[in-house]
């Protein structure tokens, strides 16, 4: 395990995500702890992608309710409990896919644990092929996430899916 992160000055998005996907697999290699790997993983991708939030949600199912419960994550306080198919975490979820949101102000149910995020991109995650969770990124500007957010952020949750 490596617990140091390099990143050169000067790179574009996808290439910090490619920088830091082996790094991100080194990183979680030999730690059994899911809690600590994803505790590493949200504050890899905030430090050196600099997004506003990162976090994950992991589903909950009880007698009472079905639900995604707040994981490891970097940023501001967020909301504890998302009920399925609500905002785009749990509609994520639902729909068993990625979503990438643009303005959050215009996704129907979004809902706002901080009204400084201004686009949302939420990738599901899997265990033994069922929605273990989603990963959830939130940026303080408006369309911040594209194909290459959503393909590079799919592959750390594959990466996920092995520590969890």
């Amino acid at each position: 395990m490596s617990e140091q992160i390099h990143v050169a000055a000067g790179l574009n998005r996808k290439e910090i995500y490619e920088s830091l996907l082996p790094q991100v697999k080194a990183l979680v290699e030999g730690e059994s702890d899911p809690i600590a790997n994803l505790a590493n993983i949200v504050a890899v991708l905030k430090t050196h992608l600099g997004f506003f939030w990162v976090g994950t949600y992991f589903v909950r199912k009880n007698e009472k309710a079905n639900e995604l419960v707040l994981g490891p994550f970097q940023g501001p306080v967020a909301c504890t409990r998302i009920g399925f198919g609500k905002g785009v975490c749990g509609t994520a979820w639902k729909e068993s896919k990625s979503i990438v949101v643009p303005d959050v102000d215009l996704f129907p149910g979004h809902i706002a644990c901080s009204t400084e995020s201004r686009s949302e991109i939420v990738i599901p995650f899997f265990k033994n092929k069922i929605i273990a969770g989603v990963l959830d990124v939130d940026s303080n500007y408006p369309a911040d996430f594209d194909d290459v957010d959503e393909e590079y952020l799919q592959r750390i949750c594959r990466i996920i899916e092995t520590c969890i």
